[in-house]
């Protein structure tokens, strides 16, 4: 797969709040620009997580709900932030995830006895190159697939600077879990290839648990991501 090609100008401009949420502390975040809000990886209650919304930007209109993949602790509070904010806000997943869902959520409650809540058929199905916007603002699809079959990565380059949206792809030093169902070492390497190529080094990475990081500390520190370009992948 050739590496993703992205458009690095500067668009719009956008506020990023981060609300930890679900069983293992999910990072779900709302993207805002203008009146118009995006809300990337609802994990849990997703009634709750639409009155935080509500109640942190009053006036702001959800355009849409999109999860970086499909394990449930990314998509546990879709059904309920849906019957919360509409039936009118899309909901949108890869392709590739869009039917790994329920076996994902399955695995997880046999493996932990997480149980988490079906979301709804989506509304759009997301592949490398195509883009969402919210206000003035793009958010690009990169495919991301290795922690599992079809995540993705959403970046943005924003008036307030550059942005990724990593889910569970890439963690401070290291990268998302291949042992669960849907995940594969070989290829997560080949997307930390594809992504460290690609990325500007001022990038922020946006994660799916804890805390965020850049994509100059990663190939600084990261012994995966200098693995995986050393072999060309």
């Amino acid at each position: 797969m050739t590496d993703p090609v992205l458009d690095l100008a500067p668009r719009g401009s956008i506020s990023i709040d981060c609300v930890v949420n679900g069983p293992i502390s999910t990072n779900t975040y709302f993207v805002v620009s203008g009146d118009e809000a995006l809300i990337v990886d609802p994990a849990w209650e997703g009634d709750k997580l639409a009155e935080r919304l509500r109640s942190a930007h009053p006036g702001v209109r959800p355009v849409g709900i999109v999860c970086t993949h499909g394990h449930g602790d990314h998509v546990g509070g879709v059904a309920g932030m849906r019957r919360a904010l509409g039936d009118d806000v899309p909901y949108l997943i890869s392709a590739s995830d869009a039917g790994f869902v329920r076996d994902a959520v399955a695995s997880m409650r046999v493996r932990w006895g997480i149980d988490t809540e079906m979301p709804p058929e989506p509304d759009r199905l997301l592949s490398e190159g195509d883009t969402v916007a919210v206000g003035d603002a793009v958010l690009q699809v990169i495919d991301a697939p290795g922690h599992t079959p079809g995540g993705i990565v959403l970046f943005c380059a924003s008036a307030e600077g550059r942005v990724a949206f990593m889910g569970d792809t890439l963690f401070p030093g290291g990268h998302g879990r291949t042992d669960l169902v849907g995940g594969d070492e070989d290829t997560i390497l080949h997307t930390l290839g594809r992504l460290f190529r690609s990325l500007p080094e001022d990038t922020l990475c946006l994660i799916g648990h804890d805390g965020t990081t850049t994509v100059s500390d990663e190939l600084e520190r990261n012994p995966f991501v200098a693995h995986a370009l050393s072999l060309g992948l």
